[in-house]
């Protein structure tokens, strides 16, 4: 079929051709780190669609059985299906797992605002799906490495403690320093404590501050007076 031409797609000097590519011939992309879309944010963009278009086609790769699978722009595959359209304007590129993760992330980090158990789940997929070191994720994000081993420590929180976190509520400094707790109980008092108290990130890493201290081993807790502070830290 003959399509558009584009011209600088996604930063690189070529000329791609777009085509229309049936709904039902298309599957999600499973390096997306969002695993849930709301109904009221899919529905603002399907209203947008219909008035004014797919103004940016979306950037698809062949897939099993003759379909396709979505590289960039899941949101707005998913808002044509609501509105029950046939096909969407799309760009068909052939590429690795490699590629195709790093593509579509960077697409969810550069066009939402992904929260931030979303941005850690989008480096594990990096490091653990398409085979990146933390050095490689920086360099393909533009992050520092410390950044990224930041975010994916936030992992470290069992999932039944993570149900329970708004991340619209919590922010993520009181959700880093729940990482000094050693129990799932522990930092679930403190996330009910924050929301019962309306607690700040300050009070929130000192009620933690308290928590860990009972948790640590008496002959330690012992020592914090002495000159074995420093160590004591580290250790624990």
């Amino acid at each position: 079929m003959v399509g558009i031409k584009l011209d600088k797609l996604m930063g690189r000097e070529k000329t791609t051709t777009v085509c229309k590519i049936p709904l039902d011939q298309i599957r999600p992309n499973p390096f997306n780190p969002r695993q849930e879309y709301t109904q009221e944010e899919l529905l603002r963009l399907a209203q947008s669609i219909k008035n004014h278009g797919i103004i940016q086609p979306i950037i698809v790769r062949p897939h099993l059985d003759g379909c396709y699978q979505v590289v960039c722009g899941e949101r707005r595959f998913r808002a044509c299906c609501l509105l029950g359209m046939s096909a969407i304007p799309a760009v068909v590129q052939e590429m690795e797992d490699e590629k195709a993760a790093v593509m579509g992330i960077v697409d969810n980090m550069h066009r939402q605002n992904l929260n931030y158990f979303e941005e850690a789940r989008a480096y594990h997929i990096l490091a653990h799906k398409a085979g990146l070191k933390q050095e490689d994720i920086a360099r393909k994000t533009g992050r520092s490495q410390a950044y990224i081993v930041k975010k994916l420590r936030l992992l470290l929180i069992p999932d039944r403690v993570r149900a329970m976190i708004s991340t619209d509520i919590i922010a993520e400094r009181q959700v880093q320093s729940l990482l000094k707790l050693t129990s799932a109980e522990a930092q679930m008092e403190v996330i009910n404590r924050i929301y019962e108290q309306e607690l700040s990130p300050r009070e929130s890493e000192a009620l933690v501050e308290k928590l860990s201290q009972n948790n640590l081993p008496q002959e330690n807790r012992t020592r914090l007076g002495g000159q074995n502070v420093s160590v004591l830290i580290r250790d624990t």
